[in-house]
């Protein structure tokens, strides 16, 4: 019986990638050292410091190995942006980023850990918006991906579309955001920083870039 074999060039990274990569992680660990020295956060959670930079790499890694999708007319351009805009502000919702609620407090920066901070938190009568830079990052990203498949399904059709509608690669990561929040408060920055699941959070959302860089020809 015939066997096959893989060649190791397919999971293998190149030399370049790997220097690339190297480069990367030693500018963020300079970046990091900084940030402490410079402001007042102070580093309480190792672990917690890792978090954020492995959504803003993966982040970089899912935006670049997708490009600019391609449309055949203005049209699907404009209706991929709108979809993409619409999911971002649900990811939002469900992510903590913006509550339809707020104390009227006003806006301040929280100088939290690199990733997490600096954040801009703004607490009106009707509305509480806690950016929080990695978050913003990742859901931009997840939107992005989600219009580029929208543009990908335009091109066939119909059917295409149906499929997209149905498609789980876009229902988790709503989905799994909706329940990691339920673990922790997500009402202003110091809270999320806190109290939020990070390992939870943060494979939700290395899964959600995966599934929807996945995606069968429809």
């Amino acid at each position: 019986m015939p066997t096959r074999t893989v060649s190791t060039s397919v999971v293998r990274p190149s030399r370049e990638t790997l220097l690339t990569w190297a480069a990367v992680l030693n500018g963020e660990l300079v970046a990091v050292l900084l940030y402490f020295a410079l402001t007042t956060a102070t580093p309480t959670d190792t672990v917690a410091i890792v978090y954020p930079f492995v959504w803003i790499n993966v982040a970089v890694w899912a935006v670049r190995r997708v490009g600019v999708p391609s449309v055949a007319s203005r049209r699907q351009a404009a209706v991929a942006a709108g979809v993409g805009v619409g999911y971002f502000l649900l990811l939002g919702g469900v992510g903590g980023l913006y509550m339809l609620q707020g104390a009227g407090l006003g806006a301040r920066v929280a100088w939290l850990s690199p990733g997490w901070g600096p954040a801009l938190v703004y607490s009106g009568t009707a509305v509480t918006v806690s950016l929080i830079p990695f978050k913003l990052v990742g859901y931009a990203t997840l939107a992005y991906l989600v219009a580029a498949a929208v543009a990908d399904a335009a091109r066939t059709g119909v059917a295409g579309l149906v499929g997209l509608a149905s498609c789980v690669s876009c229902a988790w990561p709503v989905l799994g955001t909706l329940l990691a929040g339920l673990f922790g408060s997500t009402s202003a920055a110091v809270t999320i920083a806190e109290s939020d699941p990070y390992g939870v959070s943060t494979v939700v959302f290395v899964s959600s870039v995966v599934v929807l860089l996945w995606r069968p020809s429809w």
